[in-house]
């Protein structure tokens, strides 16, 4: 890493690049970045790529407090304040994705009491304001599908249909391979698991050999009825993960679809 800064140092003082705000006609594209930066570094923070620890709250941390800047700078652009949103609505959710040991808890099995609702609240808060402006973004989009999940109050109560409807929008727009897989647990969850196992037909080609690919189609197998296909996609999910919490958590799943008497699938992302 010290390696990589230095040579990010001299790749800045080659370029004679001022340290100053860059003129208006470039703006716009270096604000995407550095939102999608900024997304990236919150993404690794909620849900760590590799390591013995589900989440970096360092991280994710710097991140909001980094987007918080940006928009009190920018407090008029929807997508600077959809990306806001969406950190806040999805860490608020932070507290019940693990037991007091550290284990993961899917998102049809967490405490609901735990999420925060000031987070919550404030999330809503921002989305609702940036929506209404006409120039709805990927952020905004993201941060619209948890404030769903944010204002159900039991799992069951969920409105996939919104949620499913959201994801068609995305995808449309970004073209994204994970907002597919997302996209099939919502049909899954809407209208069956069928439509969604339909939709990860083909999907290897476009977002290749991933673990949560193996990962959604285990839960929408077990919710189909097939045991047998969801243990063995548990299993190749759990051997693609890097993530140890997540390793464990899949070789478990894997391990109950195995025993006589199994519990109803734990659907839903973490």
């Amino acid at each position: 890493m010290a390696q990589r800064i230095s040579r990010a140092k001299a790749r800045l003082r080659a370029t004679d690049e001022p340290f100053a705000l860059p003129p208006p006609d470039v703006r716009p594209e270096r604000l995407r970045s550095v939102l999608h930066v900024l997304y990236l570094l919150f993404n690794e923070g909620y849900a760590t790529s590799s390591g013995p620890d589900l989440a970096r709250t360092d991280l994710s941390g710097e991140a909001i407090r980094l987007a918080r800047g940006v928009h009190e700078a920018l407090p008029d652009d929807p997508e600077v304040a959809g990306l806001l949103a969406l950190m806040l609505l999805t860490d608020a959710r932070r507290p019940a994705r693990t037991t007091i040991d550290g284990e993961l808890v899917a998102l049809a099995q967490q405490d609901r009491n735990l999420w925060d609702r000031r987070l919550i609240t404030e999330g809503l808060a921002l989305i609702t304001r940036a929506l209404p402006l006409g120039r709805v973004g990927e952020y905004q989009l993201q941060a619209a599908i948890a404030a769903v999940h944010g204002q159900a109050a039991r799992y069951a109560d969920t409105d996939w249909a919104d949620i499913l409807s959201l994801y068609g929008l995305l995808e449309r727009m970004t073209g994204n391979p994970m907002v597919t897989l997302n996209r099939a647990v919502a049909a899954a969850m809407a209208t069956g698991p069928g439509a969604g196992l339909a939709m990860l037909d083909g999907l290897e080609d476009r977002l290749g050999d991933h673990h949560r690919l193996h990962a959604v189609r285990a839960h929408l197998s077990e919710m189909a009825g097939n045991t047998r296909v969801a243990a063995e996609e548990f299993r190749a999910a759990a051997a693609r993960t890097t993530n140890l919490r997540e390793q464990r958590y899949l070789t478990t799943q894997a391990a109950r679809l195995k025993r006589p008497a199994s519990r109803p699938p734990a659907t839903g992302h973490p």
